[in-house]
């Protein structure tokens, strides 16, 4: 019969959609997705693509087993895992149907790959990802914070970026380094734990020609401060979840100049509060300055 896919559909509550998207590829599951109809954004969907020969019915019972606690840990039952299984030929094709030009803000555009950039968006700055690896392109509302929240940094500073070195502590695609860079940022370097990171941000830096300029690493805080050479950064970039940038926060101080600022997303509004206490106690002012659906960002500066 050859290779089948199983096509996997699950709803996706606000409260879980970051813990799907780090839970699945932890668990070898590298392709996926979050659809949404374009007159009910809140009620996403998260779509992923399973070889079927290496997820028989014990292991995909076993794939709901691993995810139970996630809800639980939200008191959300775990809803619904849908499994279609789809021929070879069909699954790269579902799979590209689900990503279409999505233009974020007033200035940017994330593309992707295979796709021509549209007339209509011609003026905006096209920032060209591949999303095979699973790592965000820009969809998921703590991605969309900060990439409106860089636009926001450019106008205030007479609209570009110009001369700014950048850190992106756990980088994954590597969307928010490439769109800084492409508002005129100087340089990016980044840093993520997982090698499948490594090659997406370099893979996408590539795509968009500005390798030059985008160096990444594998590691978290300590590396991409050793990437650094003693030279803490402009602009500090983290979107990763709530209790990560907790445990990562007293390394702030060897990324972060005492002038700069940071955009850290990632997490809950309701975690905002304790996150700001424990970055007050290590010295700096973390505001909340946008919100998504249940999604914040908070804007680090060093307190005065």
């Amino acid at each position: 019969m050859g290779l089948t896919w199983w096509r996997l559909e699950m709803a996706a509550p606000a409260e879980l959609e970051e813990s799907l998207l780090w839970k699945l590829p932890q668990l070898g599951i590298h392709r996926v997705a979050m659809q949404h109809k374009p007159d009910a954004p809140a009620q996403r969907q998260l779509v992923a693509w399973l070889p079927a020969s290496e997820w028989p019915a014990a292991e995909r019972a076993s794939l709901e087993q691993s995810l139970t606690p996630l809800a639980e840990t939200f008191g959300l039952p775990l809803p619904v895992l849908r499994w279609q299984e789809l021929p070879d030929e069909d699954w790269s094709l579902s799979w590209k149907q689900h990503w279409q030009p999505d233009p974020v803000g007033d200035r940017l555009l994330i593309l992707p790959a295979w796709l021509d950039c549209p007339s209509e968006h011609a003026d905006r700055l096209c920032i060209r990802m591949d999303p095979g690896s699973a790592f965000g392109t820009g969809s998921h509302p703590t991605t969309r914070l900060c990439l409106e929240a860089l636009e926001a940094l450019c106008a205030e500073r007479g609209g570009s970026l110009e001369g700014l070195h950048v850190a992106d502590l756990g980088c994954g695609s590597g969307v928010l380094g490439l769109a800084a860079l492409r508002l005129g940022a100087k340089a990016v370097a980044a840093a993520d734990t997982d090698s499948l990171a490594l090659r997406a941000t370099t893979a996408n830096a590539a795509l968009n020609a500005l390798d030059l300029q985008l160096e990444v690493v594998q590691g978290s805080a300590e590396a991409l401060a050793q990437q650094l050479q003693g030279q803490p950064a402009d602009l500090l970039l983290c979107n990763i979840l709530a209790p990560v940038i907790e445990a990562l926060a007293p390394s702030f101080a060897a990324l972060l100049s005492p002038q700069g600022v940071g955009l850290l997303s990632g997490l809950l509004v309701e975690q905002a509060p304790r996150l700001q206490q424990v970055l007050a106690d290590l010295g700096w002012q973390a505001t909340l300055a946008a919100q998504n659906g249940a999604w914040g960002l908070l804007v680090l500066h060093k307190s005065r």
